[in-house]
């Protein structure tokens, strides 16, 4: 018997007649019956996507948000070249990436919120948190966790110039009412309904600026609050209100609050704050109206002193020309607290 059909018997026989053992063959088949089953179970391959996987990408990427931080200034800058993972060594060159990333962002329908990178708080961060500091990772997550607590600008396409502005009042806008709010906290509690000072004081002065924008009638009205502090400087708060005719109010959550946080830390300042009021009318022509600010609630000034408020630097103190077409009066007398208002009422 040859070679040939001896294997023919007990197995396959391959071109050149050698014996490939028949167990190969079945190795072979289930491993065809496998893989049809895995194409048929497995998910969509790169040749055959499901319709609308692209889109429905682009959707998730649209609602997935990202959080950009921004050094502010080359003096911030310069601290975080210190770091040599930092990339950069150039400010102008780290703002113009900057606004190219930005902008790449928006055109992907990307969500984009653009808060301040402080180096010295980030130092602190990475120490509270045990972190390296000379690593990307901790500067993401920095970023990340400011967001929340810290100034942030949302990004529309503006101009980088214009971004960093915005971006600096917001900045200074919480400063300022963090500040305002640990005046109020040390006040403690108030002896007429002993809940916190903060709380009634809030009120009231919610109540007053609602009271000062009814008195003032129908307009835009831009109002600016300062307040003297222990360490020599002031804190100032503005708030841009619009009255309609029917007495429907559009402003600024974030303003108002600032406002009326420094306006309540007023009636718990032994130094007396200001208010004051510059309304625009339906014919263009502004008036400017002022207060000053005590804990019993604000008093109106003279016409004399609205001009001197209004007329003097307050860095320096020197006088500052009126501007022309500017009325100045005195401050006008608020409506009547409602019942429920007063201390002690809450």
């Amino acid at each position: 018997m040859s070679r040939t059909s001896s294997t023919r018997r007990n197995g396959r026989t391959d071109q050149t007649g050698d014996r490939r053992p028949q167990s190969a063959g079945k190795h072979t088949r289930k491993r065809d019956r496998n893989r049809n089953r895995a194409r048929k179970t497995a998910p969509w391959s790169r040749r055959h996507r499901p319709p609308g996987r692209t889109a429905y990408r682009r959707a998730l990427r649209r609602e997935a948000p990202t959080v950009v931080g921004l050094l502010l200034d080359d003096h911030d800058f310069a601290t975080m070249t210190r770091y040599p993972s930092f990339p950069f060594r150039d400010y102008g060159l780290y703002l113009q990436h900057l606004d190219g990333l930005l902008r790449s962002l928006h055109a992907q329908g990307t969500s984009i919120t653009v808060t301040l990178f402080d180096p010295e708080h980030y130092a602190d961060h990475c120490a509270d948190t045990l972190r390296a500091p000379d690593t990307p990772d901790s500067r993401i997550h920095y970023t990340a966790a400011v967001t929340t607590a810290g100034p942030a600008v949302r990004y529309t396409r503006q101009p980088l110039a214009l971004l960093r502005t915005q971006l600096a009042h917001e900045a200074d806008r919480r400063a300022t009412w963090d500040r305002a709010s640990d005046i109020l906290t040390a006040a403690g509690q108030c002896p007429d309904c002993e809940e916190a000072v903060a709380h009634c004081a809030f009120d009231l002065a919610s109540h007053t600026l609602l009271r000062i924008v009814e008195a003032a009638g129908t307009g835009s009205h831009h109002l600016v609050c300062s307040l003297p502090t222990d360490a020599g400087d002031s804190l100032l708060a503005t708030a841009h209100i619009t009255a309609d005719p029917d007495g429907e109010l559009h402003l600024s959550d974030g303003e108002a609050l600032v406002l009326c946080t420094v306006m309540a830390a007023a009636r718990v300042s032994v130094r007396p704050g200001g208010l004051v009021l510059r309304t625009t009318d339906d014919q263009g022509k502004d008036t400017v109206y002022g207060w000053s600010l005590h804990p019993e609630g604000p008093r109106p000034l003279t016409e004399a002193e609205v001009f001197n408020a209004y007329c003097t630097d307050p860095d320096t103190g020197d006088p500052v020309p009126p501007e022309a077409g500017v009325r100045y009066r005195a401050g006008l007398p608020l409506p009547p607290s409602l019942p429920g208002d007063g201390p002690g009422s809450r």
